[in-house]
């Protein structure tokens, strides 16, 4: 018997737990861990997703763990054959990586109630996604009257030293970079533009977050007044007092799809699968539109309203005129580089 140390501390766990409590059922019993993303996100699927996904499993138990892509793709390949992880939230870019590594299962497309109603961009049978990220820019309304309209206006002297951007661990840095390029005469292929734009925006810079999570901490402390930032995030900031608002610049915000994915050899593929149904349901993509979260849904049977709607899209068919769809394919070819170079270059 080829028995892992987790599978038997599962098991004896499990075990233990059904004897003390008769009436527990073994979903009940199980516990999975989801990585999801820091930040809003974090507060997201904790609020509305987790609650759905005990729902659906009778009560199963599930530990968040919040860490960028990076640190989860880290975390399973030290540990391929007892995974720490048992979903995996990935963007673009680390989720190529992440199936090009053999860390995910296929999706087990044919027991899925939702898969077919997911927007054609959104069926990956490495794992669907359940949300779209959108990249525009953020300000402090109560110190910038005129709101910015162009990734242009983070160069403006006024904004000198109020000017936040993350790092390349991000899916939002990376893709702010490809933009500057191809803004400048570049693009995925060419991305030398964009760290020369880089380079002259460093007097400008407060600060370089660590993750897009961190930007709104320097909101709140006043350490900065613009930056590149995601959509839902905002809102949630918003949601708390927080002087800050979202625009769309001219040249489209930059959208990037958000995956799901089974970590290969989790010893609870069924309630893996469970919480990606619930995450991809219209109904939790519904409730996800709302106010605060306000992230923009990739099921068909979701109807786009409200803040989403207003400042996005306003419909599915609309995203694809509104919005920059980078090719990540391309981007991973050099993005290792790319991060070596920017930690040593850019600095504040």
């Amino acid at each position: 018997m080829n028995l892992t140390r987790r599978s038997l501390m599962t098991s004896a766990l499990t075990l233990g737990a059904m004897q003390l409590f008769p009436g527990m059922s073994e979903a009940q019993a199980k516990r999975i861990v989801f990585a999801t993303f820091t930040g809003s996100w974090e507060e997201a699927h904790r609020d509305v997703l987790v609650p759905a996904y005990r729902k659906a499993t009778n009560g199963a138990e599930i530990v968040l763990d919040p860490m960028l892509s990076v640190d989860q793709i880290a975390k399973v390949t030290a540990a391929r054959s007892n995974p720490p992880i048992d979903v995996m939230l990935h963007d673009p870019g680390p989720a190529l990586v992440a199936i090009a590594n053999d860390l995910t299962e296929p999706y087990p497309v044919d027991k899925s109630a939702y898969y077919k109603d997911l927007i054609a961009e959104a069926q990956e049978p490495n794992g669907p996604a359940g949300f779209f990220q959108v990249v525009g820019l953020t300000y402090n309304p109560d110190k910038i009257k005129t709101p910015p309209s162009s990734w242009q206006d983070l160069w403006k002297p006024e904004y000198k030293g109020k000017v936040g951007i993350t790092n390349l661990n991000s899916t939002l840095g990376t893709g702010f970079l490809v933009e500057i390029a191809r803004m400048n005469g570049g693009s995925e292929a060419n991305i030398e533009p964009g760290f020369k734009a880089l380079e002259s925006l460093k007097p400008s810079l407060s600060a370089v977050a660590a993750n897009p999570g961190q930007l709104a901490t320097l909101f709140q402390q006043g350490q900065i007044d613009i930056s590149p930032g995601n959509f839902n995030a905002i809102q949630i900031m918003k949601a708390r007092g927080v002087a800050v608002e979202f625009v769309a610049p001219k040249e489209k915000a930059i959208a990037f799809k958000t995956t799901f994915h089974i970590v290969k050899n989790t010893q609870a593929k069924d309630l893996a699968f469970a919480l990606i149904e619930a995450a991809i349901s219209p109904e939790v993509q519904g409730k996800l539109m709302e106010a605060p979260y306000l992230v923009v849904p990739t099921n068909t049977k979701v109807k786009i309203s409200g803040e989403v709607a207003k400042t996005l899209a306003k419909d599915h068919a609309d995203m694809k005129n509104k919005f920059v769809f980078q090719d990540w394919k391309k981007i991973n070819e050099q993005r290792s580089a790319w991060i070596e170079r920017f930690n040593r270059e850019i600095k504040v």
